[in-house]
This record gives structure tokens, sequence and C-alpha cells, in this order.
């Protein structure tokens, strides 16, 4: 079982995303207490309405996993997630590809197919078309990251006899999707390295617009069914699961440890291989408290 941090998100207006921590300063301090990735959310233009409602704000994944792999050597970089109707397919590629490369290979590319209405019209597209766009997207990162010549005719556009370099270090970048629709499974076991199931409850999913899975004792039976449905499909590489911990006494993770060592052994149990954790503070001393407490408690 592997850990990822995910950066505490600010809800509302009040204060900034970064008052909990710099982010090179956070990574650092997972490496050294034990963590195995660092993650990201992705919200560009947000409604004012949904942020004043208790959503969150954001920084660019991209541009800030940049900057904490400069001062890492091993943590791995995770977008949880990228949008990916959002932005012309050779950019996402492009961004992923150089994150890679500048890291020694240690991106993971976790994406969406998104759900803010106000977002897709703030960015000129069209949420009716976000699907075909991110099955648009699945087809044109292996060939952007394999730097040979090729073709690919889109909705918006047409790329003739084009060719992308330097290479990814990595062959492929492992790709993680989002959601928990019987759509997003699918693609998980067709085209993908991993899953990321959303586990918040119904009023999280019924926002996301994506259907709930039960509770945590039921994610086992969804996640056999996803690796028998790869094998099917003639896949024969791990597909990874990354399940979001969302019981609230983590947040004191010195308080009642063998409980959620229980629970963490129970999840592993279930096929899921990696386990995302985030400490909901707003100060950095009371996050860097958080990281290590939590690494001194469960990672060493």
């Amino acid at each position: 079982m592997q850990f990822i941090f995910h950066y505490p998100e600010t809800a509302g207006y009040e204060g900034d995303v970064l008052d909990a921590g710099a982010p090179d300063e956070v990574a650092v301090t997972l490496e050294r207490s034990g963590f195995d990735g660092l993650s990201f959310s992705e919200h560009p233009v947000p409604g004012a309405k949904w942020l004043a409602s208790g959503g969150h704000q954001t920084v660019d994944p991209f541009v800030t996993l940049g900057y904490a792999a400069a001062v890492t050597e091993r943590l791995r970089l995770l977008t949880y997630l990228s949008v990916a109707p959002y932005r012309n397919p050779f950019i996402l590629a492009k961004a992923a590809a150089t994150l890679d490369k500048l890291s020694g290979g240690r991106m993971i590319l976790g994406l969406g197919t998104g759900y803010q209405k106000s977002e897709f019209f703030a960015l000129g597209v069209d949420m009716e078309e976000r699907n075909a766009l991110f099955d648009e997207v699945l087809d044109v990162l292996p060939l952007h990251w394999s730097g040979e010549p090729f073709s690919y005719q889109g909705l918006h556009f047409s790329a003739r006899d084009v060719i992308a370099r330097p290479r990814p270090v990595q062959n492929p970048i492992p790709i993680w999707i989002g959601g928990n629709s019987k759509l997003s499974r699918r693609r998980v076991a067709q085209r993908a390295q991993g899953w990321m199931p959303m586990s918040g409850g119904a009023q999280l999913s019924n926002t996301a617009r994506t259907p709930t899975l039960g509770d945590q004792s039921e994610i086992g039976g969804h996640i056999a069914e996803l690796r028998e449905a790869a094998a099917a499909a003639g896949r024969t590489e791990r597909i990874d699961v990354l399940y979001s911990y969302q019981d609230s006494g983590i947040l004191q993770p010195t308080v009642d440890p063998d409980r959620h060592r229980e629970a963490f052994a129970e999840l592993e149990k279930a096929g899921v291989t990696w386990i995302v954790v985030s400490s909901r503070t707003r100060e950095r001393a009371a996050t860097l408290e958080w990281i290590e407490a939590f690494g001194a408690t469960y990672l060493t």
C-alpha cells in the first residue's frame, strides 16, 4: 500500500489556498516523512456560487507539481484530477510529458471529464461533448508521447504529420481515471493504468455528476469487476486503484491509530493499491505537523 498526500484545499473566499504551506516545503516534508506521492486538483475558473457554497480554491496542478518535483527525488506527482476536456489534447500531453521529463519519470496523470457547467462555459468548451473530448484525449496521449510522426482528426482540430519531442521518461505515463460511472470504469479497464473512485458520499457524488459506489466495505466488488474486465480486454499489467480515505478521525492521525490501520488493511485486501489522505489544515505549521505525525504513525 502506498500513500499520497492531497494538498489541503481552502474552501470559499476567505484566505488563500497556499496558506496551508509552501508546496516545496510541503513536498520535502512529505518525502522525509515516508509519503509516496503528492497531488493537486484543478479548477481554472470555478463558478463564484460554487466557491461561495463550499467549493475550493486551486492552483495550476502541473506548474505546482513541477515546483515540488524540483526539491524532491522520489515523490510521485499526481494531478487529482485534471479535467481532460478543458484542454486541447496536445497541450495536455505536452504538460504531462514535460513534468515527467523534468521529474525523472514521476508523473501520474489523473484525469476526469469535469462537472461544472459554468467552468465549461467560461472556457468555451461544450459540456455536451465532454465524453467525446475525453476519448479524444485518450487517443492522442500515446501518439504524442511516442515521439513518432502521426496524424489525428479531432472534433475541433486536424493534426497532420505532427511529432512531439522530447518523449516522456515513462512509457507510458500512467493515466488514472476518476469517476464512478460504468463508462469511467470501462475506460480504465480498456485504456488506463489506474482508477480513482469517488468515495465522498452521496452529496459529493451528486455534485460531481457521478454515481455512488456504496461504502468502504463495497469497494472490493467493484475493483474485482474492473480487473476482470481488464483481463477480458487482454490487459496483463496491474490496474492501480487510488482510494480517498474520508474518515474524519484521520484529521488527528495519532488518535486511535489501530482503527485506521485496520481500515487501511481492509482496503488493501479489497484491492486498493494507493490511499490518498489530506489534513484539511489552513496554516503552514499545522500542515507540516500533521504530515510528520501521520508519517511517524503509519509510514515508518
